[in-house]
């Protein structure tokens, strides 16, 4: 029994998202500190249970259309697993905590920023979702949001270009991670009654345009070792490999597809990348 609730509770906070916005948190700590210490703590567990409320909100939100969508019908309140009522409390009750945490970990600063992602991500993304397909741009303001977080809660300017160049590396490379997985899953959005990209485009022009984005995300890794985010010289070696490999990797994207296409090949690479880039950011201010 306890088992299958802790099951069902990662499943209401997405778990594996979550993770990776607190893995951002703490890269974003670690430039700002400089070294890896006990301060670190509580603003990570904060924005990793803030950001599990949030998605738990998000379930309830979106239950209606989850319910219509083969990926998500088995989603715990279309399946029946637990209701509204309960989704919603879980979602305060972790909100509430992971702010509290946010404060105590780093200040009012870093409170109102993560509460900022919280309202940003269920105030202003998942409603505008339901009626543009282009709710992902601004959408993608909400993972720029937590390594800023752990910029300042480890002792960082928020106005720094440093942390503004980090948070816009974050903020670009979500909109061909999001396009992919719309191009793999745009037909059930549809059916769910969202407006989908695949309305407004074809096959190869979302390509064309997904590889933009991913080469616009590509240069933006570029500016982390110029402004100063990442000062060795092996790390910045592995962010050029990496950023090399990535423009080649998604150049197969604009080639005439003689298999059927899958975005997902692609959505994992983009994502592999990503976190290649984390870890760079996470060691090179731990290199003396």
């Amino acid at each position: 029994m306890l088992r299958k609730n802790l099951l069902l509770l990662a499943e209401l906070s997405k778990v594996k998202i979550t993770f990776a916005v607190a893995l951002t948190t703490i890269a974003g700590y670690l430039l700002a500190s400089g070294s890896f210490n006990a301060g670190l703590i509580l603003p990570t567990i904060g924005i990793f249970i803030l950001a599990c409320g949030s998605s738990a909100l998000n379930h309830y939100q979106d239950r209606d259309r989850d319910g219509l969508m083969k990926r998500t019908q088995h989603r715990p309140i279309p399946s029946g697993r637990v209701t509204k009522t309960q989704v919603v409390v879980l979602a305060v009750v972790l909100s509430v905590i992971g702010s509290a945490l946010i404060y105590v970990g780093s200040d009012f600063i870093g409170m109102q920023l993560g509460l900022l992602a919280l309202i940003w991500y269920n105030g202003i993304y998942t409603p505008m979702k339901r009626k543009t397909a282009f709710a992902v741009i601004p959408g993608s303001i909400i993972g720029a949001i937590p390594p800023v977080v752990g910029w300042v809660a480890g002792g960082g300017d928020l106005f720094d270009s440093k942390a503004l160049i980090l948070a816009f590396f974050f903020f670009i490379w979500q909109v061909p991670h999001f396009w992919l997985l719309m191009l793999k899953y745009g037909k059930e959005y549809e059916t769910a009654g969202y407006p989908s990209i695949t309305q407004l485009y074809d096959e190869k022009q979302i390509r064309f345009i997904t590889f933009l984005w991913t080469f616009a995300t590509a240069v933006t890794a570029l500016m982390l070792p110029i402004f100063g985010l990442i000062n060795h010289a092996a790390i910045s070696l592995v962010v050029l490999a990496s950023v090399a490999w990535l423009v080649i990797v998604f150049s197969g994207i604009l080639r005439k597809q003689i298999k059927p296409f899958n975005p997902f090949y692609y959505f994992m690479r983009i994502n592999y990348f990503v976190l290649v880039i984390i870890i760079a950011l996470s060691i090179d201010p731990l290199i003396h």
